[in-house]
């Protein structure tokens, strides 16, 4: 798509209330709440050819999205964009009218209501990169979304441990993974038998956990099946429906994750994931506050968890099942068992696998389908 020149005029449309509403729930995640350049607090509305695109920056990232409207004069304007979404959810179901006025201020009508608001110049709005013409690889929406979900918990949020603040997408010809880590505990997911056009080799792009979360809505959001994805030297993009989001990138290496993965965790049990949710937050309660510390015992036959600090007192519990290994005792932090179980939906059973107490432990679904291979990695605590 070719950048055409700014509409310029006094914008005049009407849209549909409904319309209107669900693009700007879409696009009002991505303005900061709190900002020191007023301008990115707004939306900025183009009107042409019968329809409104709006869009939204915080200049790490963007989303363009558009909706049919008539157009009586094409022009743009920028809005204040929580005033609006609060505004518009509060009007009746109907038409809208939207009208740019003199210095930047914006009628509304719909029905008996009028309201004017005070806007910003147009010319003030940060360029958004526009999605590339050439080099875009298509992606299934179910499979990158369950992917994200699976992985994007396990980010670090530790601002200087730059490169852990994303998840990285690692693309084949035949299949898709994506693999994140905070240091103490790492998530990966391999989706094989997808078949994307365009890949030799493996491309690696890391996506910061903002893009993620926000590509996450609007996958959830969408009935397109398949989502474009593109980028260049400074931007992600990603296509999805009618939608645009743009993320800049993160630089910097991802770890070497490969590195990490357990080779020879040998002894393993398998248990009801409910049950061992359930375990978990019982014996959570009285576990460190600070470290969230909890034991995980193995014997013939049961795996015991438990749980003692000074404060609160101590708890135990016990799961029968098969275990046929040398006895092990080993920590871990107890949100992070529990961050995994919901991942996986608390259904089915889960696989614990170990090797001894100080190296790291690997968790995984045993009821796993062929095609998704899903795994983490945590890091055994001292207790």
């Amino acid at each position: 798509m070719t950048t055409t020149a700014a509409p310029a005029g006094n914008l005049e449309i009407t849209v549909s209330r409904a319309e209107l509403l669900r693009e700007l729930t879409a696009a009002q995640s991505v303005v900061e709440r709190k900002t020191t350049i007023p301008i990115l607090s707004n939306f900025l509305f183009e009107a042409a050819d019968d329809t409104l695109t709006i869009t939204a920056t915080d200049l790490d990232q963007g989303v363009r999205t558009s909706c049919a409207a008539k157009v009586k004069k094409p022009g743009a304007c920028t809005i204040p964009a929580r005033k609006l979404y609060d505004y518009i959810k509060l009007l009746p179901e109907g038409d809208i009218s939207i009208k740019l006025m003199d210095n930047h201020w914006v009628q509304i009508r719909a029905g008996r209501s009028n309201t004017k608001m005070v806007g910003m110049a147009r010319a003030n709005f940060p360029q958004v990169p526009e999605f590339p013409t050439t080099g875009a690889y298509k992606l299934s929406v179910a499979s990158l979304e369950n992917m994200i979900s699976k992985t994007i918990f396990a980010i670090s949020n530790e601002e200087s441990r730059y490169t852990l603040n994303g998840a990285l997408l690692v693309l084949k010809a035949e299949s898709m993974a994506m693999v994140a880590t905070d240091g103490h505990r790492l998530a990966h997911i391999e989706k094989l038998g997808e078949s994307l056009a365009g890949v030799s080799g493996e491309k690696k792009t890391l996506i910061p956990r903002k893009a993620l979360s926000e590509l996450l809505s609007l996958l959830n959001s969408t009935e397109a099946e398949t989502l474009d994805f593109a980028d260049d030297e400074q931007t992600l993009f990603f296509r999805v429906g009618g939608r645009v989001l743009t993320s800049r990138k993160l630089t910097g290496q991802f770890p070497n994750y490969e590195a990490v993965l357990p080779r020879d965790n040998n002894k393993f049990v398998i248990v009801r994931s409910e049950d061992l949710m359930g375990c978990i937050q019982r014996v959570a309660q009285f576990a460190d506050e600070r470290s969230g510390a909890i034991k995980i015992r193995l014997e013939q036959n049961e795996l015991k968890l438990s749980s003692s600090s000074t404060d609160s007192g101590e708890s135990e519990d016990t799961i029968e099942t098969p275990y046929n290994y040398d006895p092990l005792v080993v920590g871990f932090n107890s949100q992070y068992l529990i961050d995994f179980l919901k991942a996986i939906g608390n259904s089915g059973e889960v696989r614990l696998e170990f090797k001894d107490a100080q190296s790291a432990g690997q968790m995984r679904p045993e009821d796993g389908s062929e095609d998704v291979k899903y795994r983490y990695i945590l890091m055994p605590m001292r207790i």
